[in-house]
């Protein structure tokens, strides 16, 4: 069903904090589509993927409210705070959920670790037209000029209609000036993985401690209809996202392993 602006009612949200820049840039485009709730987290929720808070209380705090949106922000993760705005602070189910604009991307396998992501996710969950969009900078200074103008246009055709039930989607923005944006590609998540490396510290009272560090290998540099070609070669890339992890392709093998 198709949903006029008046009546569009959005939850914003994201895993960086209220003053993100990236989140300002999301709210100043989606006020364009309808009534906005924003709810961000207090502090950065980064890689918390769809973690939930069950062992302290939530708490949402008002701050802003006017003709345009609400600001509240929420002590909880981007997934407890689709699920405290559903059931709680809406006074009905959101017509869209958006989340974003991270800083830095979320391509590849990022998804699974991702907290702009899981917030889509969960409105995906309740059958809400759900986003998430990232800008390939990790810098908290980073320029989200370039992806005004990225988001506008998915959310205009999300606008003509709706994402089926089930599938959300993540766009990631390469870090280029709008000019040199090539296009939009729709296309898979490529196949790569976080390798680890942790840093062995002493802290003053000489106990040992570890900083995560890392880098992300990708492993098929030469693919060229994945996630991280597109933003390699200056396209933003769009891909559709399911909640069903089931891996189809290998239910026939398995019933011929194990029988039915």
């Amino acid at each position: 069903m198709i949903v006029e602006k008046d009546d569009r009612l959005i939850l914003v949200t994201n895993d960086d904090g209220l003053y993100a820049a990236g989140l300002k840039a999301l709210l100043e485009v989606m006020e364009e589509f309808g009534k906005v709730v924003l709810v961000s987290t207090t502090e950065s929720m980064s890689g918390m993927s769809q973690a939930m808070t069950t062992k302290t209380p939530l708490r949402l705090k008002l701050l802003e409210e006017n003709e345009r949106h609400r600001i509240y922000t929420c002590n909880g993760t981007p997934t407890d705070i689709v699920k405290i705005a559903v059931n709680q602070l809406l006074e009905r189910m959101p017509d869209w959920v958006v989340s974003g604009i991270n800083h830095g991307a979320n391509a590849s396998v990022s998804v699974l670790y991702s907290g702009t992501m899981a917030a889509a996710l969960e409105g995906c969950l309740y059958g809400i037209s759900s986003v998430g969009f990232s800008l390939n900078n990790f810098s908290r200074s980073a320029d989200f000029s370039a992806c005004k103008k990225i988001v506008r246009s998915v959310m205009n055709k999300l606008s003509e209609e709706p994402l089926p039930q089930g599938i959300c989607l993540n766009v990631n923005i390469p870090d280029i000036t709008e000019d040199q944006i090539k296009g939009i590609m729709i296309c898979r998540q490529a196949r790569g993985n976080w390798e680890e490396e942790f840093a062995k510290r002493k802290d003053p009272m000489g106990k040992t401690y570890y900083w995560l560090t890392g880098s992300f290998r990708n492993r098929e540099p030469e693919a060229t209809d994945t996630d991280e070609w597109a933003l390699a070669n200056g396209y933003v890339s769009i891909v559709p996202v399911s909640v069903d992890m089931t891996a189809y392709s290998y239910i026939d093998g398995l019933k011929d392993k194990f029988g039915r």
